[in-house]
């Protein structure tokens, strides 16, 4: 059977699947009906459910929040189209999950065309000041303690958010941004329901959080931590959605909200008395001004007759989650046992991030070489590493896809550096078959910390993605701090099209996990035969060129684990890895939705219409 074929049956078996799940809240359901984060009348609060999984017609929304998929699910109702939709989704995500992402943070915006079948990308990262240089988090010579740059003005780039949605509707979209942003606007307004996730969230950050009055008022009420079930309001938030609405994103790269982020990087407004030390940024005015949303060509693979479309650097997710299904692609895995699945998916993985880190950074200020890293000559010359009966030795130093060597790495190996986890996805298709995958963040779980006064958003801390200092001096390391670069990332928003017609979709936050829990996805679905919910809930390996592999509780109880040490493999516990998002293409203009079923207190999918 042709893998073409095996996926075309895939696909059915997935459909079959998502059609016998539970009827998914739609945007005509009674709930969605009601003001976002309201409980009927007469009941008491509680936070809105969530289902996982939906199958239907019209368009549909993946995202983490239920509120912000029906606020883009409203979008889709009206005739809005999924660039919209997408805009509407991440405005909603800023109020519920401001934790993650919003206004004050960037991210990687990569939409497909249905009428010219093409795949586009937004680079909408925040940058470094133009005053930085590679010294940017040294003190006499040494790093600044990690946890003191993260809640700091030090670690705040310029924001790329509103630029990325203000260009994405410009080129792309049918609506204009003020429209979409007046869902979001209501739900910051009127309130939205606390749940679990977002009080532990809080909790986690309430020492910080106590020590900026303007971020203890909007998420401190009372001062005491928010109340499952109560809500949660945020006026100053929904003055700035109206006043991006009205002047678009020029309010903050050239207006007064604009010099109320300087303001706040450049003299962090700390409580009289705390003890913390909070070090401010250097962002002016100009580097506002001079911010660019760069629009780029995406990355694309061929694997198993599909084509696998990424996002290029400054992200490392197109070009990492690239290289390691080259590395995999004369093998089938669908013949494998788990544990040989297991293996030369974590070896891949294993390969794919040692290249990273010698090679990915900023494209505007290194060479990057972006063509070698994907195309399949280099990964046959690194997959010749695999054996069936050994594990490689990390952290594993690199190749050179310059000039491919069989079975060689050259040079000194480069450890994987820490990224901030909290990020957040959507996933967003239309009824014309447009489809947008989108991945946003503010770092850090409660980014820096720090609430812009009168503002309602927390300031990203996506700096300290860059190296603080090189990790071999004898060695270049491409992403240490520049003057208006762009730090690297992880961010894997991808889409995987056959003959120029969407397949699926999808992403996730997690920082540097982000792309080993896209990669596990995708196999567990193309390769695996999975649902695609399934093959999003399924539990997670993560190797990133370390000692040893991260292992979700499915895997780590699992014989798997034994099968695997006996060969070599080590292993650490992790709780939760990842936490994704995606479409689905089916047969009959039908879109299945699917997001995490318990990861994160699970996802949302919805569709526009339950039936046609």
């Amino acid at each position: 059977m042709t893998p073409a074929r095996r996926l075309s049956i895939l696909g059915v078996v997935a459909a079959l699947a998502g059609s016998l799940a539970a009827v998914p809240a739609s945007a005509t359901s009674p709930s969605a009906l009601r003001p976002p984060g309201a409980a009927p009348a007469g009941a008491p609060a509680e936070a809105p459910s969530k289902v996982p999984v939906a199958v239907g017609y019209g368009g549909a929304v993946s995202s983490v929040d239920r509120d912000a998929s029906a606020a883009g699910i409203e979008v889709l109702r009206k005739g809005g189209n999924a660039v919209d939709a997408a805009v509407a989704t991440a405005a909603a995500l800023g109020v519920t999950e401001p934790y993650s992402a919003g206004v004050g943070g960037g991210g990687y915006f990569v939409s497909y065309d249905a009428k010219s079948r093409t795949v586009r990308t937004l680079d909408g990262r925040e940058t470094a000041p133009l005053s930085a240089d590679s010294g940017l988090f040294l003190e006499n010579g040494k790093p600044v303690p990690f946890d003191e740059a993260v809640t700091s003005g030090l670690s705040v780039g310029t924001p790329g958010t509103p630029a990325t949605w203000d260009t994405a509707l410009e080129r792309w979209g049918t609506r204009p941004l003020r429209e979409l942003l007046e869902p979001a606007e209501k739900l910051a307004r009127d309130g939205f329901t606390v749940d679990g996730t977002f009080r532990s969230q809080t909790a986690a950050n309430e020492a910080r959080f106590r020590d900026f009055p303007a971020t203890a008022r909007i998420f401190l009420p009372g001062g005491k931590l928010p109340a499952v079930g109560s809500t949660l309001k945020n006026p100053d938030l929904a003055r700035t959605y109206k006043e991006l609405g009205d002047e678009g994103a020029d309010a903050l790269y050239h207006g007064r909200l604009g010099k109320d982020v300087v303001r706040t990087v450049r003299k962090p407004p700390v409580r009289p008395g705390a003890q913390r030390k909070v070090r401010p940024g250097d962002l002016t005015a100009k580097d506002l001004r001079e911010y660019e949303v760069r629009r780029q060509a995406p990355t694309r693979i061929r694997y198993r007759g599909l084509d696998v479309y990424g996002m290029a650097p400054g992200s490392s997710g197109g070009t990492t989650i690239a290289e390691a299904l080259n590395i995999l692609e004369h093998r089938d895995l669908s013949k494998l046992s788990e544990k040989d699945y297991l293996h030369r998916y974590i070896e891949a993985s294993r390969i794919a991030f040692a290249d990273r880190g010698r090679w990915i950074g900023d494209p505007e200020f290194e060479d990057v070489p972006t063509r070698g890293l994907t195309s399949q000559r280099y990964a046959d010359s690194r997959a010749c590493l695999i054996k069936d009966d050994a594990v490689l030795t990390s952290p594993l130093a690199p190749g050179d896809p310059r000039d491919p060597q069989p079975c060689k790495a050259g040079g000194r190996a480069t450890p994987t550096t820490y990224e901030g986890e909290n990020t957040t996805h959507l996933t967003v298709a239309d009824k014309w078959g447009n489809v947008v995958a989108y991945t946003f963040t503010i770092e850090q779980t409660g980014g820096s910390g720090i609430v812009v006064p009168g503002r309602g958003f927390l300031l990203n801390n996506e700096l300290t993605d860059f190296s603080f200092a090189p990790a071999d001096p004898a060695v270049h390391d491409p992403n240490l701090p520049g003057p208006g670069k762009r730090p690297r990332s992880s961010m894997s928003p991808t889409v995987v099209l056959r003959d120029g017609r969407p397949v699926v979709a999808l992403g996730s936050p997690g920082g540097a996990t982000i792309i080993t829990t896209v990669m596990q996805s995708l196999l567990n679905h193309l390769d695996r035969g999975m649902p695609l919910v399934d093959a999003i809930a399924a539990p997670r390996a993560s190797q990133r060129n370390a000692a040893a592999t991260e292992l979700e509780p499915g895997l780590w109880n699992s014989p798997v684990r034994a099968q695997l040490e006996a060969i070599g493999h080590r292993f650490t516990l992790n709780p939760e890895i990842g936490a994704a998002t995606g479409v689905q293409r089916l047969p009959g203009g039908r879109w299945l939705a699917a997001a995490e079923k318990e990861r994160r207190g699970g996802g949302s999918a919805m569709v526009v219409r339950p039936k046609g």
